[in-house]
């Protein structure tokens, strides 16, 4: 591949929302070329719930539209670029590319810092890491409160993330959150934010994550379902169902809005 087609973004609406069509190797190198040079750019992670997200929420659609990378994480997205022409498309998920940067940021020394989740997943997380990838640089860890942070406390959480140096802040707010953060803070935090959502606890073991066989196959939000059926049985029904019906009219028609 040339350094320009490694670089050229080339992106696909899904339900209306922009999905980058690139592989999560292509994904990390973009991402790590902006760290080095800590850019201030953020990327997003779609699967199936975010994208229909995106149709019944105008500031997290524009989030999402606005984002310098948007992966098509979730078999159904990956699905509809590969409908739209590109062939092969893989799922590029949160996770995965998640370890694929821990990796790549020992050997390249580039510092990370952790943005979200709980004091408790943070310290598993940072154990792990320690065993798995013991030349990462882990510039911070924080939990911020759950409640939205005044003007001052806000101001104060950039100020560590800058004074740390880091070329990548993964961020763990939950979506829709934590892309409107990410939105929100494009041109304040000086490095690339991933919002990373659950993968912070899949990664410290709080969360068991699916099989690779079920994720390779499109299963894995049936291993959520079974391991937290009261929470998420409406979720995947409901957003499942909107999903399927905005794929079939962007399919036939041309648009799903």
């Amino acid at each position: 591949m040339t350094n320009s087609a490694l670089f050229s973004r080339v992106t696909a609406p899904v339900l209306g929302a922009p999905i980058d069509a690139l592989c999560g190797e292509t994904a990390a190198t973009r991402i790590l070329r902006w760290a080095a040079g800590r850019e201030s750019r953020y990327i997003c992670i779609v699967n199936a719930h975010s994208v229909v997200s995106t149709t019944q929420d105008a500031a997290f659609f524009k989030a999402v539209s606005e984002a310098d990378m948007s992966t098509p994480d979730g078999a159904p997205v990956a699905w509809m670029l590969r409908r739209q022409g590109f062939a092969g498309q893989p799922r590029v998920s949160g996770p995965d590319l998640m370890w694929s940067l821990f990796e790549r940021c020992s050997t390249e020394r580039i510092g990370v810092y952790f943005y979200g989740s709980t004091a408790e997943t943070l310290a598993r997380l940072r154990d792990r890491l320690a065993t798995d990838f013991p030349a990462l640089r882990i510039e911070g860890m924080e939990s911020p409160p759950f409640r939205p942070l005044d003007a001052e406390e806000d101001a104060a959480a950039v100020d560590r993330i800058n004074a740390s140096g880091v070329g990548i802040v993964f961020v763990g707010l939950g979506c829709p959150k934590q892309e409107k953060w990410m939105a929100d803070h494009r041109g304040r935090v000086e490095a690339v934010m991933i919002g990373v959502g659950a993968a912070f606890d899949f990664h410290a073991g709080t969360v068991s994550r699916a099989p690779a066989w079920m994720r390779d196959n499109g299963l894995e939000w049936l291993h959520r379902l079974a391991s937290e059926p009261r929470r998420l049985w409406r979720r995947y029904l409901v957003t499942n169902t909107l999903f399927v019906v905005g794929a079939i009219k962007q399919l036939i028609f041309g648009h799903a809005r």
